[in-house]
């Protein structure tokens, strides 16, 4: 029988950019588990660290839902890293306010995040990396900024971090 596959004229961008997203996800997951943090937590802290920002806000940076949120700024409580706080500037808001310690599990975890990072980009030649990452920023400001709008929506990407 022959095959009725229709034939590809283009690189599959959709496998390469998931497995790689993926593997590293699973690498960044592994080394921030090392200091008992996830990548969320990771995301909250160093964004909360930013400026004064809401949990609705630090959700919306972290593209979590309002559970996921609430589950990850938890254990971040219980570890005390960070804690709920009425903002300076708005009474009626609550911020997510990193404690000393969180602070230095911060630092710890972002040089953490950047060495992940720096590994997997240390596998390219110097003249490739630079390439790649200026390519993928290019498409991440530019044709591939925002999603369209489907009745059957993918799973939407978490923000940069």
């Amino acid at each position: 029988m022959t095959s009725m596959a229709p034939t590809r004229t283009e690189p599959d961008l959709s496998y390469l950019l998931d497995h790689t997203s993926h593997v590293l996800r699973t690498r960044m997951a592994a080394a921030l588990g090392e200091i008992g943090l996830t990548a969320r937590m990771h995301c909250v802290l160093v964004h909360a660290l930013e400026e004064e920002r809401t949990q609705a806000q630090l959700a919306e940076i972290g593209d979590m839902d309002k559970t996921t949120m609430v589950v990850t700024v938890d254990a971040l409580e219980k570890a005390g890293l960070a804690e709920r706080r009425p903002s300076a500037t708005d009474r009626r808001a609550r911020i997510i306010a990193v404690t000393e310690a969180g602070a230095e599990v911060a630092r710890q975890s972002q040089l953490i995040v950047d060495g992940v990072h720096e590994g997997a980009l240390s596998s390219l030649p110097d003249d490739e990396r630079e390439v790649l990452v200026r390519a993928l920023g290019r498409l991440a400001a530019e044709h591939l900024a925002a999603p369209v709008e489907s009745p059957r929506p993918a799973r939407r990407a978490r923000q940069r971090t």
